[in-house]
């Protein structure tokens, strides 16, 4: 397998990175079974780990642990998250307002937490999952910069920030002299393009590696969405039905669109799951997109993706069936400024 560089690093990483999500109670409750697709993962080339703390209430981090453990460890880089709330389910209401975010009281914590799920002394890629409006990006790139010089990380990265938070981000690094996200882990697929705009051309100038999440979509792009065929059942849509409901247009110009890559895939001669993942993988920017099996029928479905090269008259096509820079369904964006959620945010105060 070629390798590729993470950004400025000079880590080594396989261009298809193992997503842990699915692993747990989200997905595979099994840690047998998952130990088992980690290590198919590993012993076909792949290098490259991601997790994060959420995933499962830390359960994801446990089961990695398991799986690292016994002299796997040191051939893998290792990457997770932190950010969303820790002692309450995820969209659940209540919780300790400091067990969660991206203060420096929280990160100095929870990155003690994953150390010690994850059986290791050290994270190779540590990331903020998400942005947060009442923290200062430069506490937490100062945070960050501490662990780093500790030895507790070896690099830190964003997840699923906006263009002009990557470029604050990078400036208030240059000016207080800290350390820098060297990679950043948005959104990216063919149905959710929104990112070739402005958050690539972004990363590209300051030399990040980008790791997208959810190359098929959610598993729209898995070729089980098809026209005039039964919506298939998965975890996902249990967990996220709002992003598969048929009766929402936008979900069901993803159904037309995947309908239609389909038939460009047969024609082809791939499956629709390769020209996928290769479609992320043709964009200059990417580093290594994140496929996250549940099954081990899964993963091997993927693995090959790495060596499908498509010809620029097939990209010609994917971009007529998906105009470049588009995202068909917003809820496919994975972040919503909180300038939208708060009409306090956008309304002139008056006295």
């Amino acid at each position: 397998m070629d390798y590729r560089s993470l950004g400025g690093t000079g880590m080594q990483v396989s261009p298809l990175c193992l997503g842990a999500m699915m692993f747990g109670a989200w997905g595979e409750p099994d840690h047998d079974v998952s130990i088992g697709i980690i290590h198919r993962a590993l012993d076909a080339g792949i290098n490259f780990v991601d997790t994060a703390d959420v995933y499962s209430q830390g359960e994801s981090e446990t089961i990695v642990g398991k799986a690292l453990a016994g002299g796997r460890r040191d051939g893998v880089v290792l990457a997770t998250k932190f950010h969303a709330p820790m002692d309450v389910a995820m969209g659940e209401p209540g919780g300790d307002p400091n067990r969660r975010g991206n203060s420096r009281r929280w990160i100095v914590q929870e990155v003690e937490n994953s150390l010690r799920r994850l059986q290791t002394d050290w994270i190779d890629l540590y990331q903020v999952h998400r942005p947060e409006r009442d923290t200062a990006v430069e506490e937490t790139l100062s945070a960050l910069t501490d662990l780093q010089r500790a030895g507790k990380i070896r690099a830190f990265g964003s997840s699923t920030f906006p263009a002009h938070e990557v470029v604050e981000a990078q400036w208030t690094s240059e000016r207080r002299a800290l350390g820098r996200f060297v990679t950043e882990q948005p959104p990216y697929s063919i149905l959710a393009r929104g990112i070739e705009a402005d958050l690539l051309p972004v990363t590209e100038k300051y030399g990040m590696g980008v790791l997208p999440w959810s190359p098929l979509a959610g598993g729209w792009l898995s070729g089980r969405y098809r026209k005039g065929q039964d919506a298939p059942t998965s975890h996902r849509a249990d967990r996220m039905p709002a992003r598969y409901d048929l009766d929402d247009p936008a979900n069901q110009a993803k159904l037309d669109a995947a309908d239609a890559l389909a038939q460009l895939a047969e024609k082809s001669g791939l499956s629709l799951v390769h020209l996928a993942l290769a479609f992320t993988l043709a964009h200059p920017a990417v580093t290594a997109p994140i496929i996250g099996p549940r099954t081990m029928a899964h993963l091997e479905s993927q693995l090959g993706a790495a060596d499908v090269v498509l010809t620029p008259d097939v990209l010609d096509e994917i971009d007529a069936i998906v105009p470049p820079g588009t995202t068909l369904a917003d809820i496919d964006k994975g972040y919503v400024p909180p300038s939208l959620q708060d009409p306090f945010l956008r309304r002139r105060r008056t006295a």
